[in-house]
C-alpha cells in the first residue's frame, strides 16, 4: 500500500536509546516504510552557537539537556521538511506504539487534511488522554480543531506549518520544550492544531511500556496499571460528560 505522506522523521539521540532504535528499525521494516532518525540535536553535538541560534539565553535554566535536545531535533525535522519539500510528514519521538493500521489510518487523515487551510499540525497520539467530546464526534470525520496539542510524540505536519515555524524562529527564539512551544505558536496564530480521533499512536514513555526519552524513569508495572486505568476512564466515561 502506498502512503500519502512524503517522509517520516523520528526524533532520536545518538546515545542511550539503542533498544529504542532496534525496535523502531524492526517496526518500520515490517510496515515496509522508510524513515529517518533525526539526531543532529543530540546532547553530544550541542554547542553554545546552536543554542544561541534557536533558543533564548536562559534556556539552560528552563530545560534539561534531554528536553533541549528533543526540542532542537523537532526543529531540525521542520528544516528537513522544507529542504525536501514534503507536502506532509509525520514526526515521531522514539517510543511509538501503534493503535491501529497506521498506513490505512494515515491515508484517511491525509485525505481529510487536503481540505484544511495550510499551516497545521495534526496530533496523532493519546498521550495526554484528552479527546474530542463525544458531542463533537461525527461519522466519517477524523480531524477536530483544537486550541492546544497533546504532547509531541506523534504528529502530522504540513509544509506550510514547517515554513511558518522556521520563519518565526528567525526573529523569535524558542523558550520552552517542544509541546509547550507548539501551544505558544498556536496562541499566536503561527500554526493551527487538530486532533485525530481515534488516535493512531500511544507513547511508550506514557503507557509504561518503555523508558521516557526525556528522563531516566524506567518502565514499570505500576505506571502501566495507572495508565490503563486512566485511559479507560478518559476514553469511556469522562469525555461523555464534556
Amino acid at each position: 500500500m502506498e502512503i500519502a505522506i512524503d517522509n517520516i522523521y523520528i526524533v532520536h539521540a545518538l546515545q542511550g536509546y539503542e533498544a529504542h532504535e532496534e525496535r523502531l528499525i524492526k517496526i518500520f521494516k515490517d510496515l515496509n516504510l522508510s524513515f529517518e532518525f533525526v539526531t543532529d540535536g543530540s546532547p553530544t553535538l550541542m554547542t553554545d552557537e546552536t543554542k544561541s541560534k534557536y533558543f533564548c539565553k536562559n534556556i539552560n535554566s528552563i530545560l534539561s539537556k534531554g528536553a533541549l535536545s528533543c526540542t532542537l531535533n523537532h526543529i531540525y525535522c521542520y528544516q528537513k521538511m522544507i529542504e525536501n519539500e514534503d507536502k506532509y510528514a509525520v514526526v515521531f519521538e522514539n517510543d511509538p506504539f501503534f493503535l491501529t493500521d497506521f498506513k490505512v489510518a494515515i491515508n484517511k487523515i491525509c485525505e481529510e487534511a487536503d481540505n484544511l487551510k495550510p499551516g497545521f499540525i495534526i496530533s496523532l497520539e493519546n498521550s495526554t488522554l484528552r479527546f474530542p467530546s463525544s458531542k463533537e464526534i461525527k461519522k466519517d470525520k477524523l480531524l477536530y480543531k483544537a486550541t492546544y496539542g497533546r504532547c509531541a510524540g506523534a504528529y502530522l505536519i504540513d509544509l506550510q506549518a514547517a515554513k511558518n515555524i522556521i520563519d518565526y524562529l528567525k526573529n523569535n527564539l524558542c523558550c520552552n520544550v517542544i509541546d509547550l512551544w507548539h501551544n505558544s505558536l498556536i496562541n499566536q496564530n503561527i500554526i493551527e492544531m487538530y486532533w485525530a480521533h481515534p488516535p493512531l499512536v500511544e507513547q511508550g514513555s506514557h503507557n509504561g511500556l518503555m523508558n521516557s526519552p526525556l528522563s531516566t524513569n524506567s518502565k514499570n508495572i505500576a505506571r502501566r496499571i495507572k495508565w490503563l486505568a486512566q485511559k479507560f476512564y478518559k476514553t469511556n466515561i469522562y469525555r461523555h460528560f464534556k
